[in-house]
């Protein structure tokens, strides 16, 4: 999901501002948010003033509406109320977390922020996961962060909102990390990039048992000396999961996907103490591994390569690239195909949800991908969250990242100059 500070992938000035929606009252709460973006049907190419093909925008927030004034917003992850059934943004901003709320998704609502723990610097990079109706936040950058843990039940009955909260428990055995990953089959996290201090791993998986929420535990250390820039070890993101796939030596193994800069890295944690790793793999003009997903029946492995698309002359691609691993046998993943996309924009997270990939492509905004053919994707809609940005490679700008797997089937996506919009596929092929 992201840049790494420091890491040499490109170099962004982070912008050290933490502020609130307007001025914070004796109470607590900051001021009251204007108006957003009002929902908008894509026709003749344009929702409300944002290109778009086959996706209408149902609503959206601006930066400073959701307690982020003069920070970029960057990753999302969602929440369904298991009470209520409400579904929840938890968007990152470079101050804090903020929680809105799409019981109306037409008129979402900003009940309130969660900040950067107390002493920590304010990231460009902020990660947000949930298990159990608890969120596990991570910064990268940050200095002493930590994971922060917030009960999210808090957010039921939020009265005069927005309000600002204070986290359950900080994890301090990590300082920044880039990416916190959670398996929610098996209750574990993975800490990932980690740097500023604490126990690193490396900058690889850095285990904690998250099982009882409130009271994570640390389980171990996974690191494969074989990939990342200069044989660190590094892991930037990563895709851990109770396997369920063809390969019968490794079904029903804990086996995480990682996406180590310069390889992709498949490793067994089913034993914290010894995760073993299974392959090391590599690709064609490979520039940095960046992230990625698979499919359902863990058979095929989608992955970005956030900065080849800045390399593209020189490698020859005239378009964003997404490379289609099978991972059939995961002791030999193979690249089966380069999917090369409409724009030349660079390329940043992606998710899948059945026959279809969510790509956050940064300038070029949401693009949706048809892959029901798996080893032949074909990309059917787009929303363009800041129609100023252009179509090219760079990643100063535009979609950062997205959440599609609200069963409602509103998808929420993060532009990080203009806001946080909340969208819906009407394209089906």
């Amino acid at each position: 999901m992201s840049q790494t500070s420091g890491r040499g992938t490109t170099a962004l000035v982070l912008v050290a501002v933490l502020s609130t929606a307007a001025c914070e009252n004796d109470e607590g709460l900051v001021g009251p948010p204007v108006p957003g973006y009002e929902a908008a049907p894509c026709d003749n190419g344009f929702a409300g003033g944002h290109p778009c093909m086959g996706i209408d925008r149902v609503s959206g927030l601006g930066p400073h509406e959701i307690g982020a004034r003069g920070a970029e917003l960057n990753d999302i992850w969602g929440w369904t109320d298991p009470v209520t059934g409400t579904e929840w943004a938890l968007v990152g901003h470079e101050g804090g977390t903020s929680f809105v709320s799409l019981e109306d998704p037409r008129r979402p609502v900003y009940a309130g922020m969660l900040p950067l723990t107390a002493g920590a610097e304010p990231s460009h990079w902020r990660d947000i996961k949930v298990y159990r109706n608890h969120a596990f936040i991570v910064a990268d950058g940050a200095g002493q962060h930590g994971m922060q843990v917030f009960d999210l039940a808090r957010l039921h009955d939020v009265s005069s909102p927005p309000r600002m909260f204070e986290a359950d428990v900080v994890y301090d055995h990590i300082h920044s990390v880039h990416n916190i990953v959670v398996n929610e089959q098996t209750g574990f996290a993975y800490a990932v990039g980690g740097q500023d201090g604490g126990d690193t791993c490396g900058g690889g998986l850095h285990m904690i048992d998250v099982r009882v929420p409130k009271n994570p535990t640390f389980a171990g250390c996974f690191a494969d000396l074989r990939t990342g820039l200069g044989g660190s070890g590094y892991t930037h993101d990563a895709s851990c999961v109770l396997y369920r796939g063809p390969d019968a030596e490794h079904r029903g193994k804990e086996i995480c996907f990682g996406f180590n800069e310069s390889a992709l890295s498949i490793a067994d944690v089913s034993v914290k103490s010894r995760p073993v790793a299974l392959a090391a793999a590599g690709y064609p003009t490979i520039v940095y591994a960046h992230q990625g997903w698979l499919d359902d029946a863990h058979e095929y492995l989608y992955m970005n390569d956030e900065l080849d698309e800045l390399a593209g002359d020189e490698l020859g691609t005239d378009g964003t690239r997404t490379f289609v691993w099978d991972v059939k046998d995961l002791d030999d993943p193979v690249v089966v195909r380069e999917f090369i996309g409409t724009t030349r924009a660079t390329d940043h997270n992606l998710f899948i949800v059945g026959d279809l990939m969510y790509q956050s492509n940064y300038a070029a905004g949401l693009r949706v991908v048809n892959i029901a053919d798996r080893e032949n994707p074909v990309e059917i809609a787009f929303f363009d969250p800041d129609p100023e940005s252009l179509d090219s490679p760079g990643i100063e700008r535009g979609a950062f990242g997205n959440y599609p797997f609200f069963a409602s089937g509103v998808i929420g996506v993060t532009s990080m100059r203009t806001g946080v919009f909340f969208v819906r596929l009407t394209a089906r092929n």
